[in-house]
């Protein structure tokens, strides 16, 4: 359901443009993180991994969803996985994922754990990432597949009343949007260098998607 969505929605808000790196690969069993700063980006994520050819990954997000009529059941009935933040159920979530894994489904995670707080919609660095990929990773020892998304936020950002707005300008607007997928790598270390690990090859395949938009800050960076 998910991806019918979306290959109906980013098509109507945005021009999504996708790339990769020559050695980038989507194999079965694989971690997929990728920068979080908009309500918009899981679906242009999934759009641009359909494009690609890979199959709807099972997506980790934020238990609140689930208490969406319609939403939360669809989610339920397609295997997605809550994420319980501070609390004791928070531990469940990555058994779900290792599970996920181990069947040799791929599975999106966000490891900043939540949305920046900025109500601009400027491209940003992605924020400091939580041990959660780090300790997936080193459980399952499945490979991560860092994926930069730009664009989002010129869909959707800040408070309640401006993200209806630029939803419902976008199809309007139609914004660009950049989807960029880099090469899986195999995180080892402690915990605290498998995130910083991590979240610098996010940052690589960011800031080659919002170079792609002509982003000033990815083009500083």
């Amino acid at each position: 359901m998910l991806s019918r969505i979306a290959d109906v929605l980013v098509p109507a808000v945005g021009r999504l443009s996708v790339t990769a790196d020559p050695d980038s690969a989507l194999a079965p069993g694989s971690i997929i993180a990728a920068n979080h700063t908009s309500l918009a980006d899981p679906a242009i994520v999934i759009a641009a991994l359909r494009r690609l050819g890979a199959a709807e990954p099972v997506i980790m997000a934020a238990a609140g969803l689930w208490r969406i009529p319609l939403l939360g059941r669809a989610l339920v009935r397609e295997g997605h996985i809550p994420v319980f933040r501070g609390d004791r159920r928070a531990a469940t979530a990555l058994d779900a994922a290792a599970g996920a894994l181990e069947q040799g489904r791929l599975l999106l995670i966000y490891a900043e754990g939540g949305l920046p707080r900025r109500r601009d919609s400027a491209e940003a660095a992605p924020e400091a990432f939580r041990t959660g990929l780090a300790r997936l990773a080193e459980r399952t020892g499945a490979p991560v597949v860092p994926v930069g998304q730009a664009g989002a936020r010129r869909v959707t950002s800040g408070g309640a009343v401006k993200q209806l707005a630029g939803l419902a300008t976008a199809p309007v607007r139609r914004p660009a949007l950049h989807v960029h997928v880099g090469a899986p790598l195999t995180l080892t270390g402690d915990h605290a260098l498998r995130t910083r690990r991590a979240r610098e090859a996010v940052r690589t395949a960011w800031r080659t998607a919002a170079a792609h938009l002509g982003e000033g800050a990815a083009l500083a960076a």
